[in-house]
Order: C-alpha cells, then structure tokens, then sequence
C-alpha cells in the first residue's frame, strides 16, 4: 500500500515550485485572488523577504503541496490508499483525498497562518537523543512544565514549544542530560497551550465551511487515527494547540501493511523521518518473542463468541463502530480487527463489544 506524505512547515525554500506554477495556472490564479499576491513571485523570487513569515510561509506551501500532488498524479495517475501530512501539511493531505477543495482549503491555511502569526513572545526547539519520558522528567525537575511537547518526529527527535524564556532556560538542562538542542525560526510557541487564542479564533471560522467525503483515509496528526467525517473542523482546530504525534501515526501506518511512502512537495525532511521511524519499528518488532499461541487463542475466543457486524466501543472514539471482518494476526504479534467505514484495523485491546444493543 501507498502512503503520500506532505510537509509543513520548515520545508519552505526560495525557488521552491519551479515549474509548476506555468502547468497548472488555473489553480495559481485562484491562489492569487485569494491570496492577494503573486504566490509564484513569493515562492520564486521573495522579493519582499517574506517567504519565512508564517503568515506567508504557510499558503506558500500549501499552494506548492497541491501543485506537486497535481503533477503526480498527472505522471502516474497513481492515487494513494492514504495520506498524511505533518502539521500544515495535513491540509494538503485532505485536499488529495478529495476533502478540501483547492480553494477552501487555502482559505484555512491563510487564516491559519494569520493567527498563527499573531502569536508572540514564542519560541521552539528540536531536541535530539533524548527520550520521551526523560525529557518529560527533566522539565518536570527544573519547574519548566509550562513548556509543551509540540512534536513527536521520531524516537530521537521532539520539538519543544513553550515561552521563549522558558526554552532558553531548558537548554542548559537537556544539554547536560546529552541532549542536541537546536533552536526552531519560529514566531510563536506552536502546537501548545500558547496557541489557544488563535485556535478558538479559527473555531469561529471554519464553521461555515463544508467538507466532502474522503477518497482514502488521512491520518491525524492530534491522534494517530484516521479522520471522521464528523469531526473535521474540531479535528482542524484541535491541531493549532495539539502535539503532531508523528512517530505514532508512522508506525499506525506501517501496522496497516503500508509499505510505500512517497514525500510529495519540496524537500525530504519527512522521507528521512520515516526512514528513522521504520528502522527503529523493525527493529523493536524482531526483538520481541510475540506469544503466538496466546493470541491466536484470544482471536479464537473472539472469533467464536462475536460475529461480523459486532457493535464495538473502540479506545479514542465516541460513537459505536461495527466490525467488518473477523479477528486476525497481523505481522505476528498484533490482533486486530478491521472496522467498517474506517479503511483500517484497530487492536483488539482497544475494543470492547456492546451488547443488548
């Protein structure tokens, strides 16, 4: 199975687009009405050394993201079976899986960039080479626990989103600890609790906005799970202050047989990502000795007690969902049972059937 990945934010260069600005000039005259500016003289040229402002960073990219996801499909006419895009990027993933027109979706990412902008007085920082909860434990020591993590990239990268006062102040502590610390070009504390302004100012105004049903499934960046249709705009929303939980959504991937991942738009910051991510998945996998018998018996048990078309609660979800096939062993060790309408399987451990109904 095929995977489209779409960057966000960072991956902005000068030059950026090329020629795909003089293929599709339907769709970069819509984004300059839109916009109110030649988007291909900001992306080429940034004659006003605007390119790095978020305000502008963001349309700019999501303009190039569609662009390179027009000519892909032109060239090869392959669609993907999912997409994903890592913060910003996620607007672009729903635009290729048919939710978000070209349009609505860079009316969001204008005013998201706006808001996003707004923000000040912010800072973020990559940390590499430590883990998770060490990192946690380390800010909880030091009082710094207004500082959120905005970013689970990999195993060893987290990006830090907090005061700038506050990351400055963490340096010195997650050097020591051995961290890398490398300061982000960023305006403001994004995915935080620092964003909670500009997150209800756009609650407010994606409302009027409708969304159209999904081609193939996008994966969250809020929760590593595909999208609900009924949930867009509250999902849209909760990513201005929620972590992008990339790592997770990687490998919820990789735990659906996707085997391909293919980075559409400039650079190769989330090519190399998932790189890093399925190595250290692999890895991890062959290490474990999954007791087969143990859960060919629980799928048993399953199997033999609940038909297809259980009414199930699942982990994360609100409303009831249905199963649409039996238990299974996916790459042996996990069982798992695919969900109807959700184009994926879920863990059986995350699952409990309603019965009575």
């Amino acid at each position: 199975m095929l995977t489209y990945l779409f960057p966000g934010q960072g991956s902005q260069h000068k030059g950026m687009g090329g020629a795909l600005f003089d293929e599709f000039p339907q769709l970069v005259r819509q984004a300059d009405n839109i916009l109110g500016y030649s988007v291909q003289a900001l992306c080429l040229e940034d004659p006003n050394n605007t390119l790095n402002l978020t305000q502008y960073t963001q349309p700019a990219l999501y303009v190039v993201n569609a662009l390179s996801y027009q000519a892909k499909i032109r060239d090869t006419g392959e669609l993907p079976d999912f997409c994903i895009g890592h913060s910003l990027g996620e607007y672009s993933a729903l635009y290729a899986a048919g939710v978000l027109s070209f349009a609505d979706g860079l009316k969001l990412v204008k005013k998201r960039g706006e808001l996003m902008s707004q923000a000040k007085h912010g800072a973020m920082a990559a940390i590499v080479n430590i883990e998770e909860n060490a990192l946690k434990q380390c800010l909880r020591d030091n009082r710094l626990e207004n500082i959120d993590i905005a970013n689970y990239n990999s195993a060893s990268q987290l990006v830090i989103s907090g005061s700038q006062d506050d990351i400055q102040r963490s340096r010195a502590h997650l050097e020591a600890l051995g961290g890398l610390f490398y300061p982000l070009n960023t305006s403001g504390a994004f995915h935080s609790r620092y964003m909670e302004d500009a997150k209800c100012e756009f609650q407010q105004y994606i409302m009027p906005f409708s969304f159209s049903g999904f081609r193939c499934p996008v994966v969250a960046n809020i929760d590593a799970r595909p999208y609900r249709q009924s949930h867009i705009a509250e999902t849209l929303s909760q990513q201005i202050t929620g972590s992008v939980r990339w790592k997770e959504s990687i490998e919820y991937l990789l735990l659906q047989g996707v085997s391909r991942f293919e980075e559409i738009g400039p650079g190769n910051v989330l090519t190399k990502l998932v790189n890093q991510i399925k190595n250290s998945f692999t890895a991890e996998k062959s290490n474990q000795e999954p007791a087969f018998e143990n859960i060919q018996q629980r799928i048993d048990n399953w199997n033999n007690t609940y038909p297809i078309a259980t009414k199930v609660r699942v982990k994360g979800y609100e409303q009831l969902l249905e199963t649409q096939t039996q238990a299974v062993i996916l790459f042996g060790h996990r069982a798992a049972i695919y969900m109807k309408n959700y184009n994926g399987y879920f863990d059986l451990d995350d699952i409990t059937p309603v019965t009575g109904l």
